[in-house]
């Protein structure tokens, strides 16, 4: 809770509650040994709606990518191994789906992006209902507390089940990585 603002009009047991809620659920959170938190208790996962052997559509080769977009890919796999998102597949471990990778660029910056339409579209759907954002703001209108947090890396506190670490496994110049967490892009 490095960025925090408290309300004037509560009362001390009301600003303790949720520095003691958050002290008890540390582990889903960020910190110093740990720079990526992690939904305990819950794994992703992903079904297919067809068997093997996967269409040749699942098995892409790498983009081509420039010399500036190539370095931009492996700082990002650099960053998504050390933080324990991304494992590297060796050589001698059967790979039947890869997923291609390209860099986007916006005001200068680059964000790698793993093009999961394909595998979007043999993925059974997780049907859930959204809720209406007019509900939900009605809904915490009388709220004591409300918190906000950057989930720039939000989707990657999702733990992936063993079965579908292997329908994430994304292809660049530089070998075959597979996700451990959940990347964007994925239709659940």
């Amino acid at each position: 809770m490095k960025e925090t603002e408290i309300s004037l009009h509560l009362t001390d047991k009301q600003e303790n509650k949720p520095s003691s809620l958050l002290y008890d659920h540390k582990r889903a959170f960020a910190s110093d040994k740990e720079p990526l938190g992690a939904i305990i208790g819950h794994e992703a996962y992903i079904i297919l709606n067809i068997e093997r052997p996967y269409p040749p559509l699942l098995r892409r080769p790498a983009y081509p990518a420039s010399p500036k977009s190539r370095e931009a890919l492996e700082t990002h796999i650099k960053e998504l191994l050390d933080l324990g998102v991304i494992r590297k597949v060796g050589h001698n471990e059967e790979v039947e789906i890869t997923t291609p990778v390209i860099v986007a660029w916006h005001n200068g910056k680059s964000r790698m992006v793993g093009d999961f339409r394909a595998l979007n579209t043999y993925t059974v759907p997780d049907r859930y209902p959204i809720p209406k954002i007019q509900i939900a703001l009605t809904q915490i209108s009388q709220a004591v507390y409300i918190a906000t947090m950057d989930s720039l890396k939000g989707l990657h506190q999702n733990v992936v089940t063993p079965r579908a670490i292997k329908y994430l496994r994304i292809i660049v110049h530089c070998g075959v990585y597979e996700y451990l967490r959940m990347p964007f892009g994925i239709k659940d």
